[in-house]
């Protein structure tokens, strides 16, 4: 028996009691009226939230925050998202607040009608691989010019100066970059031009 029949029934028994000569009890009009809001207290009274860990509810009240965020961004009231999505206002407020007791197709429900995509990423967007490191573009903390051809040629004005610290041989490759003979490059020092040009370069500029 659907809950609208249900109502109308017990409405015309209430008025065939009232109407006759024997006036019902209290009693009698008292169970005529719970069976009237019984559906009622059975669709709002909150299910019992499922053991779930702090992981998964603190995902939840963001998920929570970015539909109730999103309602308020496109000026929907809570009364005309809930009845879009056929629910009552007090599962969409629920829902705002991340609770989860609520089914997961409520919060499916009230995505669709505020026009939010969702769905599982793919393993690969989740956890993008680590990136390749290429032992060759290593710098190390010092770097001794006699290993560095080029690097010693350009810094022919520092006396006495067996090594630099990284910075120091950026700035010099930079400021003296037309002065640089790629064509006699050693791979050893073309690696450590590359790895100080991510480090201190800005946009990568291989040599």
């Amino acid at each position: 028996m659907t809950p609208k029949l249900f109502i109308r029934r017990a409405s015309r028994l209430y008025r065939r009691l009232t109407t006759t000569k024997n006036i019902p009890s209290p009693d009698q009009l008292l169970v005529i009226d719970n069976f009237a809001v019984l559906h009622k207290i059975r669709n709002t009274m909150p299910a019992k939230s499922p053991n779930i860990t702090c992981t998964a509810a603190a995902r939840l009240k963001v998920l929570g925050g970015q539909i109730r965020a999103c309602r308020k961004s496109q000026r929907i009231s809570a009364i005309a998202a809930a009845e879009a999505a056929a629910m009552s206002r007090v599962t969409l407020h629920r829902i705002e607040k991340g609770e989860p007791a609520v089914t997961m197709g409520a919060y499916a429900n009230a995505m669709v009608v505020l026009g939010l995509n969702f769905g599982l990423l793919p393993q690969a967007e989740q956890s993008p691989p680590p990136p390749v490191l290429n032992r060759g573009e290593w710098i190390p903390a010092r770097i001794r010019l006699q290993e560095y051809p080029q690097l010693k040629l350009l810094a022919w004005q520092l006396q006495g100066v067996e090594s630099l610290s990284p910075l120091e041989a950026w700035n010099i490759y930079d400021r003296n970059r037309r002065h640089l003979d790629e064509q006699g490059l050693t791979e050893h020092e073309r690696h450590l031009i590359n790895a100080l040009q991510l480090a201190f370069g800005g946009e990568s500029r291989h040599v």
